[in-house]
Formats: structure tokens, sequence, C-alpha cells
């Protein structure tokens, strides 16, 4: 129950209609997507979602639909962030009482906070809610890097049972592997580092991807876990240029093209971000079709 995730844990995007509303129709149909194409948990509300460009209720509408949709099928990890602890709090209890396995929580701010400002935080909300917390470091989108050393004492908390890794630094996977141990469960959220993240013993890989390519994400899981290195190198290679784009351009606007060009609703986008330009889109199709994907003619210029 303190870690209820494992594998590959995906993230739906936040789709919009043409009048920058929240499309929970569509929504609900790329979370069905990802269920069903095997992925081992859905988190909704991360980067890829949009987070901070939703509103209170929106963000309340993603939780209810995702939890709704889902049914218990795979656990959900909901992303609660917000600049202040009294809404971080607000949106974490919201998500514990409408069924949410556990909540992701990135210290947002737009003040340098000090390790101490951030422990309190982390303490106050898990002080709150029951279900286990995931500690986000993502400094490319917080603005803030937590230390190794202050993610392996947040660990103190009792209900900050895992933390997720996107700096990029697969050193600090190793590090909270060695003086935690393996019992630390550590997840990535650098698309481009998968497969050296599992092999510093990540327990799971948390990517929008499995909106694209669900099988080459799921294919390298399986070959980790079947210790096959051969396969899993294969299996990463045939992917990681593909990871990279999505992530240089842009999840929120590399997914939605990603879902057009394979003949899915990937909605619009929420001002101030814009679609690709079309040279992106035809670089993307071609990054889709050496992954093995179909895609419909009409979709590239």
């Amino acid at each position: 129950m303190n870690v209820p995730f494992n594998g590959i844990i995906a993230y739906p995007i936040t789709p919009f209609d043409e009048k920058e509303r929240v499309d929970i129709t569509v929504f609900k149909k790329q979370v069905e997507r990802l269920v069903t194409s095997g992925t081992h948990g859905i988190a909704p509300l991360g980067s890829t979602g949009v987070l901070p460009y939703l509103s209170d209720e929106e963000k309340e509408a993603v939780t209810e639909a995702t939890i709704k949709q889902v049914n218990k099928r795979v656990p959900i990890l909901v992303g609660v962030s917000s600049l202040t602890t009294e809404r971080t709090i607000y949106h974490a209890k919201f998500a514990e009482s409408a069924g949410a396995t556990a909540v992701m929580v990135i210290p947002m701010s737009y003040w340098k906070l000090t390790d101490e400002e951030i422990f309190s935080h982390y303490d106050a909300v898990a002080s709150k809610i029951t279900i286990p917390i995931m500690a986000y470091n993502n400094p490319a989108t917080a603005g803030i890097d937590m230390s190794p050393n202050l993610l392996r004492r947040l660990l103190e908390i009792p209900n900050v049972t895992m933390i997720k890794e996107s700096t990029g630094d697969v050193q600090r996977m190793h590090y909270l592997r060695k003086e935690i141990g393996e019992e630390v469960a550590f997840f990535n959220g650098a698309n481009p580092l998968a497969l050296a993240a599992f092999a510093a013993g990540a327990k799971g890989w948390c990517t929008a991807a499995p909106n694209l390519i669900p099988e080459l994400n799921l294919g390298l899981y399986a070959a980790i876990r079947d210790n096959d290195l051969v396969r899993a190198q294969g299996t990463f290679y045939k992917q990681v240029k593909l990871l990279r784009f999505i992530v240089e351009k842009g999840l929120p606007r590399s997914i939605k093209e990603g879902l057009n060009l394979l003949g899915e609703e990937g909605g619009q986008l929420r001002s101030p971000l814009k679609q690709l330009s079309q040279m992106e889109i035809n670089e993307l199709a071609s990054l889709l079709g050496e992954c093995g994907k179909d895609i419909k003619p009409t979709a590239m210029v």
C-alpha cells in the first residue's frame, strides 16, 4: 500500500476544445487508450497535463474523470501541486476523497525555497492525508532542485514513500539506492534516461510516451524485468530519438500532435502554448514511423 506503483506510469495530456475549455470527453478517451494499452498506472495533472494552467474546478473535473474512467483497473497518481501549502493540501485532500491511489507533489514557488520550507511543505501536506505521496523533483519546470540529501530527508515523513527524479542526473538515482537502500522507491521522469534509470534500480518510469508508443515503453520494462539487457538495449534505442524529441519540443505540444498523426483525438492547447510547426510535425511523423507506427497520409505535408 505504501508503494502502489511499478512499471510504466502513463501521463495523459489535458485536451482543450477550440475555445480553450477542458474537453473531458476527449480526455476520457485518452485515459481509456492508456489503460487498455497495458500501462501500469495513470497519472493525470502532471507537466504533460499542464497542471499550472488549470483552475481549481478544472483540476477537480480531471481528477474525477480519471478515477471514474479507470474504475480501479490500475492505480492512479494525481498531481496536486500548487504555489501555496494551503492549496496543495486542498487538492491532496480532494484527490484522496475522490479515490486516488496516491498524489504527486512538486515544490512550485515563485521564490527560491529553503530546504526547511520545502520539508515543512511536504510534512504539512502529508499530515492531512493518509494515501502515499510521491515527491517530484524537476528543476526545469519548478525552478527548484531538491538535493539528494533533502530527498532522503523527505522519505522520513511517514507517507512520503516515493521519489520521482527528473533532473536527468542518473547519479542521483544511484545515490538514493546506495545511501537509502534497495528498498527505496524511486521513479524515472527523464525520458531519454529510461534505460539508465532502470539499470540504477528505478521501480518505474513516469512518462507521456505511452500516448504514442506504449508497446515500446512496456517492452523496455518487460526486458528489464526479465533481466535481458540485450533486448532492453534494442527496445530503448528504437524509441530514444522520439523520447528526446517530445521532451525538447514540449510534452503537451508533442503528444497532442502525435495523437493527431496516429488518427486519435489530440484536442487543442491552451494559450500561451502553440502547436508545433509543420516542419516539426513532419519530423515527429518520421520518428513515429521509425518506431513502427502507421501515420495517416494526410497528416504529413
